[in-house]
């Protein structure tokens, strides 16, 4: 296997020791901060800390949605919030709806079908809201792009508030309404995701009704879920907002939340970004993916016990289901990327595919071949596609770049919807492809290993990965530290999980540490004794009520010189010491199976 290009940024050495002397911290732990971007002691302590925290009233215009929606409120007319299938539209529908029921409003909920529906507020929906008696529609999670369904909504007699934070239309247009929008109304953390979004409004209606909104504080539980589901940078409020949000699910007292951690055998006492990337929002993006979304904002918003306990089995059959499912679809993809051979991107198709599901076959395939892919699941006439990006490569734009080819597209610049005639496929992905072809180069398509921190064997205990777990909650934005070995050797490998994973020993220096890789069997990339360069991430294992520092395998490579074997992307003088080598700003992805997070709430 090639190894990766190393992508090493600068971290001066001044730097590293003047955060040694003011925070008390170890070297290693040092560069990984100054290496993101941390090198002034203040702000380290600041992103440590994470309190960052903004009024709802550094959204611009929020005045004008909070006075239509408690106008509504105090006329007693119907509200209906209008949500998504996935865990962010869900989370968001379930704070906004319950804090307007807080307040005595007469409140409905409309999370819409995928299959039936599509994404979105769409025409006939608003045609039935408004037949239902709905007088006003708050949009959480969607519509930004919807002007004319919000238009529809107004000539049929309701008044709209639009929340939202996906990106507006190409031609600029927005919704005639007062509009809730993190990167449009000029928040200061413009990467909200939409629970975050209905949060601050629905604190924002609580302080202009004189009650207040630390009340719903207790909903932290849904935000924290949503935001790390919805893949949004874990950095700025974002992280502030996970962290206190980790705390309100320990100890939270819905009972669907409570259910759903049992059925996923997670423990409330070992909380992490993780256990809600991997564990709750598969199960709640399950309902919207194979059936109807409503099943989870039941779960999420249900005061009855037993009613949580038979809905988060059923959620947990469901992504049973969804994975053997995934499964079908994901060999059929390889199949048509084999016969396709090499290309720049990928558009993929077939008639038997789930539209719920080709989202995360498409994330999995974009990672393992490192190009962009659509998946399409074709109907009569039509198809509703899926679509996952690889860094350099903007998939939002591409779709704009082969707007002709499409009936509707929307998402973000790494993950994207779209819905196309059965006609277009061919055209559509030939037209992609050329897109890519303009301005992919083949060096943005290599794999790139991200490195913290270079260590040697007898930094790697217990007291550097306590330090790292000060960086947490780990997910977009703020991977997991990634650290540099550069004189390593493995031995005393043994299988573990049946056969499934391998555990070892490294050597560096004299020094060994314990260390695992996963998902490998029991192969390495290098021989016992061999000298290799090496990427680790270092936790603390708890297993039987014993803690212990242990590494997790990364990349590996016989050493025949580090830069010779795994040069980096910008050649640097060195690689052991702490000279600056490229300059990119730091990021990026994180360990592979961090991946994942791109799976679990996008189109």
């Amino acid at each position: 296997m090639q190894p990766p290009r190393l992508d090493i940024a600068p971290c001066a050495q001044a730097d590293v020791e003047r955060l040694q002397r003011r925070l008390e911290v170890s070297g290693a732990f040092a560069q990984v901060l100054v290496r993101r971007g941390l090198a002034e002691p203040e702000r380290a302590r600041a992103f440590l800390c994470a309190e960052e925290e903004h009024a709802p009233e550094r959204f611009a215009g929020i005045a004008d949605a909070v006075r239509v929606v408690l106008t509504h409120v105090a006329g007693d007319a119907r509200i209906t919030v209008h949500g998504d299938y996935d865990v962010d539209g869900i989370c968001a529908t379930a704070v906004l709806a319950r804090a307007l029921r807080g307040l005595g409003a007469d409140v409905d909920t409309y999370l819409p079908d995928r299959a039936a529906d599509g994404y979105g507020l769409g025409e006939a929906t608003v045609r039935r809201l408004a037949a239902r008696g709905t007088r006003l529609l708050v949009t959480v999670d969607c519509a930004i792009t919807a002007v004319e369904e919000v238009r529809a909504a107004r000539e049929l007699g309701m008044d709209v508030v639009v929340s939202d934070h996906h990106a507006p239309r190409a031609d600029g247009r927005l919704p005639r309404a007062p509009l809730v929008h993190p990167r449009l109304c000029g928040y200061p953390c413009g990467d909200l995701c939409a629970t975050a979004v209905a949060y601050k409004l629905a604190g924002a209606v609580w302080r202009a009704a004189g009650r207040d909104p630390a009340a719903l504080e207790c909903d932290l539980d849904l935000v924290a879920l949503a935001t790390v589901a919805d893949v949004v940078a874990l950095t700025g409020e974002n992280r502030t907002l996970v962290r206190r949000g980790l705390d309100v699910l320990a100890r939270t007292r819905k009972p669907g939340l409570r259910a759903l951690m049992a059925a996923a055998r997670v423990d409330p006492a070992r909380l992490t970004a993780r256990s809600l990337a991997f564990a709750l929002a598969p199960r709640l993006n399950a309902a919207g993916r194979l059936r109807r979304a409503d099943a989870a904002l039941e779960l999420v918003t249900t005061d009855s016990h037993s009613r949580a306990l038979e809905v988060a089995q059923e959620l947990d059959r469901d992504n049973r289901e969804r994975r053997q499912v995934e499964g079908r679809i994901r060999q059929s993809a390889e199949a048509q990327i084999a016969a396709l051979g090499e290309r720049r991107a990928y558009v993929l198709a077939a008639d038997d595919w789930h539209a719920g599901v080709i989202g995360i076959v498409a994330s999995r395939l974009s990672e393992r071949h490192r190009r962009p892919v659509v998946l399409i699941a074709l109907g009569d006439e039509t198809g509703k596609g899926s679509g996952r990006s690889v860094e350099g490569f903007d998939l939002l734009g591409g779709l704009g770049a082969c707007a002709d080819h499409l009936l509707r597209y929307g998402g973000h610049r790494a993950a994207a919807g779209i819905e196309i005639e059965r006609a277009r496929v061919e055209g559509f992905a030939a037209a992609l492809c050329a897109h890519a072809e303009r301005v992919i180069s083949p060096e943005e398509l290599a794999l790139v290993e991200r490195v913290d921190a270079i260590v040697a064997g007898d930094e790697l205990g217990m007291s550097l990965a306590e330090e790292l777990a000060q960086l947490e909650p780990f997910g977009h934005g703020n991977p997991v530290p990634s650290l540099l070995v550069a004189d390593a050797t493995f031995g005393d490998r043994r299988a573990m999980g049946e056969g499934k994973h391998v555990r070892f020993m490294v050597h560096s220096r004299g020094a060994r540490a314990r260390a695992v890789a996963f998902g490998q069997g029991t192969r390495l990339p290098v021989a016992d004794g061999e000298p290799a360069g090496a990427t680790f991430t270092l936790e603390v294992n708890e297993w039987a009520g014993v803690c212990e520092p242990r590494l997790v395998l990364r990349h590996a490579w016989p050493e025949r010189g580090v830069l010779e074997a795994a040069p980096p992307v910008q050649t640097r003088p060195r690689v052991r010491g702490l000279a600056p080598a490229s300059a990119r700003p730091a990021g990026g992805d994180g360990a592979a199976h961090e991946q994942e997070l791109m799976l679990f709430s996008l189109p």
